[in-house]
This record gives C-alpha cells, sequence and structure tokens, in this order.
C-alpha cells in the first residue's frame, strides 16, 4: 500500500515563552517613595507646631489695621495752626505717664492725622501705642491693643521659650518648606488630561468628606504654594542672620546697619527739633504716607534717621531712608551699600509680613496663611483615614 502522507506539515510544538513587563525604574520608584515618606512623616512629627507657628502669623497680617480701628477717634484731630515740638510731645507723654519709654515716633502727611508713639511701659512691660495731638500736644489715647499683637509675634518667633523655642520654630519652618516642595511633586500628575486638570485645579464641593478634605489639601495648597515658599524661606532668613546677611551681599548691600556710618552722639551740643525736620522730609516727599523714626538709638547716633513710607509694626512699605545731622539739620548722604542693607532687610519683613503690594498683598499673605495652618490638619485626616482603611480586616 501506498504509504500515506500528510498533506500539511504538522505545527511545531512551540515553548510558552513569559512575556516580561517592562522593567520598573528602580530610581524613580526609590525617589517617589522618599518624597512621599519625606512629605508624610516629618509633617506629621511637627504638625501640631506648624499649625501654630502658621495660625499666630495669620492673625499678625492685619494687625495695623486693627491697631488703627482699636485707636478709633484718637487717629484724627481738628487742624490747627502751629504743630508742637519733638520736646513737647515727650514731656505731655512723660507727665501722663513717667513709666513710659518711648522707642518709636510716627508723624503723618495728613494734618489731620495724630502722631503716634511706640512704647513700652516699666513696670507692666508691655507695649503701648500712645496717640498725640500734633497741634496741642494733648494725650488722646494709651491703647494697650498693641500687646496683644506684640505677645503674638513672639509666640510666632519662639512661642515664648527663647531660643530654644526659636529653634524649634524654626526646625518646624525648614520642614515645611520640604513639605511645599515635596508636596509639589506628589501633586504633579502624570499626564495631563482633562481629568487630571479637573482633579488638580479644582475642589469638588458636593463629594463626600473624605474627597473634599483631600481636595483641600491638594488643590489649595498648590494654589498657596509660592506665597508658602516666600513665608517659610523670609522666616528662614529672619532666624539665621548669615544667611540674611549673603541675601542682603548678593544685591550689594553693606554687611554692616546704617548707624555704623552716621556720626555719633556729641552729647555738649543742642539737638534740632526732630518734628520739625519730620514734617521737612514728608513735604519734600508728598508721596510718602508718614515719616517714623527710632529714638531709643538717639543716645548713641548724631543723626535723625526718618523712614519715609507707611510705617506698620515691623517693615514700613514704599521705604525711603531721609537722614538729617541732629545739630544742623542738614541731610547727610549715605553711602548706597548701607542703603541697601536697610532696604533689603525691610523688604525681607514686607514679603513675611504681607506688606509688599497693599491690600492685595495682605489679603494674599491672610489667605495663604489660613491654608498654611489647615495644610497639616488636611494632611493628617487623609494619612489616619488612610492607615484606617489598612487596617479593616479581611472578609472571608
Amino acid at each position: 500500500m501506498p504509504e500515506f502522507q500528510l498533506k500539511t506539515k504538522p505545527k511545531q510544538a512551540t515553548v510558552a515563552t513569559k512575556v516580561s513587563a517592562p522593567a520598573k525604574k528602580k530610581g524613580k520608584k526609590w525617589f517617589t517613595r522618599l518624597n512621599a515618606w519625606l512629605h508624610l512623616w516629618p509633617s506629621i512629627v511637627s504638625g501640631l507646631i506648624l499649625v501654630f507657628v502658621c495660625l499666630t502669623g495669620t492673625i499678625i497680617v492685619y494687625c495695623d489695621e486693627l491697631l488703627d480701628f482699636s485707636a478709633g477717634k484718637a487717629t484724627h484731630v481738628s487742624i490747627g495752626k502751629e504743630k508742637v515740638t519733638s520736646d513737647q510731645i515727650l514731656g505731655a507723654i512723660h507727665q501722663a505717664d513717667s513709666n513710659l519709654q518711648i522707642s518709636e515716633v510716627v508723624f503723618f502727611q495728613d494734618p489731620s492725622r495724630s502722631i503716634r508713639v511706640r512704647a513700652f511701659h516699666k513696670e507692666s512691660e508691655k507695649l503701648n501705642f500712645v496717640y498725640v495731638n500734633p497741634y496741642t500736644a494733648e494725650i488722646l489715647k494709651i491703647d494697650y491693643t498693641g500687646h496683644f499683637f506684640y505677645i503674638t509675634a513672639h509666640l510666632h518667633s519662639n512661642m515664648l521659650m527663647g531660643k530654644v523655642g526659636g529653634w524649634i520654630v524654626t526646625i518646624a519652618t525648614i520642614i515645611f518648606f520640604i513639605s511645599c516642595v515635596t508636596g509639589l511633586i506628589l501633586w504633579w500628575p502624570k499626564r495631563w488630561t482633562k481629568k487630571t486638570r479637573q482633579d488638580s485645579f479644582t475642589v469638588k464641593w458636593k463629594a463626600k468628606f473624605k474627597r473634599l478634605n483631600y481636595d483641600l489639601h491638594n488643590v489649595y495648597g498648590f494654589y498657596s504654594l509660592l506665597l508658602c515658599f516666600v513665608l517659610s524661606l523670609t522666616g528662614l532668613i529672619i532666624f539665621f542672620h548669615p544667611l540674611g546677611e549673603l541675601i542682603v551681599g548678593s544685591f550689594g548691600g553693606s554687611a554692616e546697619h546704617m548707624e555704623k556710618v552716621l556720626p555719633k552722639v556729641q552729647e555738649e551740643k543742642k539737638s534740632v527739633d526732630y518734628a520739625q525736620l519730620a514734617y521737612q522730609s514728608l513735604e519734600e516727599h508728598p508721596d510718602k504716607k508718614n515719616a517714623g523714626i527710632w529714638v531709643y538709638g538717639l543716645k548713641k547716633v548724631g543723626a535723625y534717621d526718618f523712614r519715609l513710607g507707611v510705617s506698620g509694626l515691623k517693615s514700613t512699605e514704599n521705604l525711603k531712608h531721609v537722614v538729617y545731622d541732629r545739630y544742623t539739620g542738614k541731610k547727610i548722604d549715605v553711602e548706597q551699600p548701607y542703603i541697601i542693607h536697610e532696604e533689603v532687610e525691610n523688604t525681607v519683613w514686607q514679603l513675611h509680613m504681607g506688606q509688599w503690594w497693599g491690600q492685595f498683598g495682605k489679603l494674599s499673605t491672610f489667605l495663604a496663611g489660613i491654608i498654611g495652618t489647615s495644610l497639616p490638619i488636611t494632611g493628617f485626616l487623609i494619612w489616619w483615614g488612610r492607615r484606617k482603611k489598612k487596617k479593616r480586616p479581611v472578609r472571608n
């Protein structure tokens, strides 16, 4: 019989091959895990301190407006003819309360505004703002509200614990700065799609609490990110003096303050009335709202340094220095590096206090402060919710 042959060749047995998934980028995975760890655990440890520091800082933002509100009618007077001298102002305050130690006097461009004097009380050790009639030297009001902001500022900077508290706040600030960086990395979508854009930039207000809390942390954290960077960085510059000197030097500023190059006091000579020079400087610069002078340093310096602009609790908006010889009344031209030093330091304080662009800057800083206060809380709730989910028993 003829041999039977298959018309088709049998299919050869194929050896099953395992299709391997694309190799994972170990470096990227390691970086992602490290970034997530740095964002979570340091913030968990310092969470309460961060909430406290952000909250106290937020309260201070509108301190200048609140001080004016607290002063009430004492901020304005009926316009008179001749203005009183600085000796009359100091004499009236001393007569009202001899325990008041004057540190700053602010004269206003507006002729109806009263003179505002910052003073500490020797016995109570409280900060006061004294409002004086510029035409009669009458004491209109001694307001103790300023002490609340004085205490709040020290709670913000060192929790009233001196150097130890200052370091605790600074370490918490460093953690906050790191959390901002790592938070941006976590927020950044892997792919930019319509859904990721919606999830990254909008809050689902009608969602359940868990999702809403996540959106408040993720979305508002992003919107406040730039200002949180600025607030934390300026706080570190204020605390670390070498870092501040480095910033000043990078702008061409001197390593020393202006008072180092000003003439020394000469007790045998009679000083010119600095109230007259303050109003003179305001006349020459009609765009400036007021002129402030720190008088506690006049025991050592033979010059009057007026800070023209909008005087605040810790900084001056739109700052310009005008310096006079206190014995002749002639202007002193201070070398630019020393002016730059004062201006850079003032700018750092402005950025930290929110006094960098009028009411817009203050509102932006206030909102960023509220969000910054909430971030450790919403972040903790996200972590706590995931922790409970992991511990949930598996059903058989």
